[in-house]
This record gives C-alpha cells, sequence and structure tokens, in this order.
C-alpha cells in the first residue's frame, strides 16, 4: 500500500525535514524497517529554492556508510538549491530504522539491501507525484557513502536504467591494504561466517574518524552517538564476508552505464595512534586503491579529489567543503541535470 501524506512524521532534523517507516517484513531477529527522510524547504525557502520541473523532476536518494545515519542537513540545503528534490534512507538496522533486539547494521548479503532502495524509490516516486502531479517523471540520481558506496554501486551494477546518475563519496571499493589481503581475510572468515555468522570479530577500534568529526571532539559535527558511536557497531563475521564479497566483485569489474562521479580526499592517514593529519585527510580507507577501483565501475567516471578533506569530504572543514560543493554542482549541470 503507497504512503500518505499522513504517513510522514516531521523529522528529528528540524524544519523541512520529515520521515517515513518503510515496512520492510521481517527476519530472524523480527520486525525490519528502512526509514526515509525528506527535506521540503519551509514556506519562507521554497519561494526561492523551487524544485526543477522542466521535462519531470530531478531527486537525490542518498545512502549512508557503515555505522552510520543521515545527519546531513547542509547537503539536503544543497541540493535544494540545485532545484532538486532531496532524500535519504536509513537502511535496516541502522539509525532512525534500528530497533531494539537487532545486531547494528547487520546483514548476511549486500543484496538485501535491494528491498531497502526500492522501498525507497517507490515512496519517492509517490510523495513527488502527489506533490507535482500523478504524470510527473521523476529522474533519481543516488549518491552514497562509504559502505553505501559500494552497496549503491553494486545495485546499479544490477538494475541498468534505473537512475540518471551515481554520486560516490568516498567509496568502500576495496579492503585496505590489497585484493590479496583481502583474498586472505576471507579465507579465515570462511568457516567462522558459515558456522557463527553473528560472531563478533576482534578488531582494533581506535575513533580517530569520529574524533575528526564530532563537535564533541575536534570536529563540527552534533551527531548521535548512539547511531553513530565512536567506536562503530560491532563487526560481524557474516557481514564483513559479504562486504568482501562485493569488493570482489568491483574487482572484476562493473557495467555502471550512467554517469559516476567519485569524490575523495588527496590523501589517506591510517594509523593506530592520534595523528593531527587524520584532520584533514581520509583516516579511514586508502584513497589510492578506492580510485583504482573506482575506475572500474564503468565506462564514465569522473574523480575529484580535495587536500584537506576527511573520509566524508562533505565534513570536511567549511573551506575544504565549499570546494567539493562547487564541483558538486558543476558535475551535477554537466552530467545529471542536462543545464
Amino acid at each position: 500500500m503507497g504512503e500518505t501524506q499522513a504517513d510522514w512524521i516531521p523529522d528529528i532534523l528540524g524544519d523541512g525535514f520529515r520521515s517515513l517507516t518503510l515496512d520492510l517484513g521481517e527476519d530472524a531477529e523480527g520486525p525490519v524497517a528502512a526509514t526515509l527522510v525528506s527535506y521540503v524547504p519551509p514556506a519562507d525557502l521554497a519561494a526561492v529554492l523551487p524544485v526543477r520541473t522542466v521535462g519531470g523532476v530531478d531527486a537525490v536518494l542518498y545512502i549512508h556508510g557503515w555505522s552510520d545515519y543521515f545527519f546531513q542537513t547542509e547537503l539536503a540545503r544543497f541540493w535544494a538549491a540545485q532545484g532538486v528534490a532531496f532524500y535519504a534512507v536509513d537502511l535496516r538496522k541502522y539509525g532512525r530504522s534500528l530497533r531494539p533486539g537487532q545486531s547494528e547494521g547487520y546483514v548476511a548479503d549486500l543484496q538485501e539491501y535491494d528491498a531497502d532502495i526500492e522501498a525507497a524509490l517507490a515512496a519517492m516516486d509517490t510523495d513527488l507525484r502527489n506533490r507535482f502531479g500523478s504524470d510527473t517523471a521523476v529522474r533519481t540520481t543516488l549518491m552514497a557513502h562509504s559502505t553505501g558506496g559500494l552497496v549503491a554501486s553494486l545495485w546499479a551494477h544490477r538494475n541498468p536504467g534505473r537512475i540518471r546518475a551515481l554520486i560516490l563519496n568516498s567509496p568502500w571499493l576495496e579492503f585496505s591494504g590489497s585484493a590479496m589481503l583481502r583474498f586472505a581475510t576471507n579465507g579465515l572468515l570462511e568457516p567462522v561466517a558459515r558456522r557463527r555468522p553473528l560472531a563478533r570479530l576482534k578488531i582494533p577500534e581506535f575513533g580517530f574518524y569520529y574524533r575528526s568529526i564530532s563537535a564533541q571532539m575536534e570536529g563540527e559535527w552534533n551527531v548521535d552517538p548512539a547511531w553513530r558511536p565512536p567506536f562503530s557497531f560491532p563487526v560481524r563475521a557474516g557481514w564483513i564476508k559479504a562486504v568482501l564479497a562485493g569488493h570482489a566483485q568491483v574487482a572484476r569489474g562493473l557495467d555502471i552505464r550512467v554517469p559516476v562521479l567519485l569524490v575523495a580526499s588527496a590523501a589517506s592517514t591510517i594509523a593506530p595512534t592520534w595523528n593531527p593529519l587524520m584532520l584533514s585527510t581520509d583516516s579511514v580507507l586508502d584513497v589510492g586503491l578506492m580510485v583504482q577501483r573506482g575506475l572500474l565501475l564503468g565506462p564514465e567516471v569522473t574523480v575529484f579529489r580535495y587536500d584537506g578533506a576527511l573520509h566524508d569530504t562533505l565534513l570536511s572543514a567549511l573551506p575544504v567543503r565549499t570546494r567539493v560543493y562547487a564541483g558538486l554542482a558543476r558535475w551535477a549541470g554537466a552530467f545529471m541535470l542536462g543545464r
């Protein structure tokens, strides 16, 4: 059954933001849901930030990364300024969608997220047609960060013709280190993931990235530590095996036949001790390896790299993210919005 206007409720992010629960049935841990967040500029802004409706409506669906949720109000307002309808989804067992007793962020196969994405796209279409007319054509771009970038890339590869473009913000496309390390790790994980997929792996956690983004530490952003914890969600054997399988598929090459933009930091600082450079580089992933894998996604891939950028480039210091937004607007005008 399609949603009604009454199903949307005010979101925790405040004015202009609302959310919609997407029922995804049940799994072994009980009821499962995703949550769609929408940004509709308040009345005083709507007149100066109208959604472009020439030949249809352009929309963005944003997918967060691992141990994360949607809180980037600045990103929503950026897209509104481009005349694009903005939505974000908190995937099952993340953020707004996390239910008591669930294994945070856990899936045994990344393809399970197809249901979340399909439900979000269907709800977006319904919402936009309610707002702009039942015959409105909706042109959707997927935008995703980190692990969400891996999920979005694999979905786009399996679903040709469904989206206008794909924007990846520091996507996790390969296991940190090398493909050889991925292969070795997968071999060690196989028996554990098969017998005890929910087993928690003992992986060193440093919290350096959280330190670089949280306003309670050295960053600029107010994040909910329950939904974006300092030391991440527990890493479980079945989940990491699913991620490694996704990495292996990317390494073989995907065939995404829409324009792809990959945005990343110019450098990485990955170390077991704190380094002040972590305030101006990617402290989570190897950006060199990321870009190598990014070029395997399809025939039309653009790469923008930014000095001073964090792992989530749009959470970087204001001068840096201002450059990122400028590049994003320039690329969108050329490849996504058809100006």
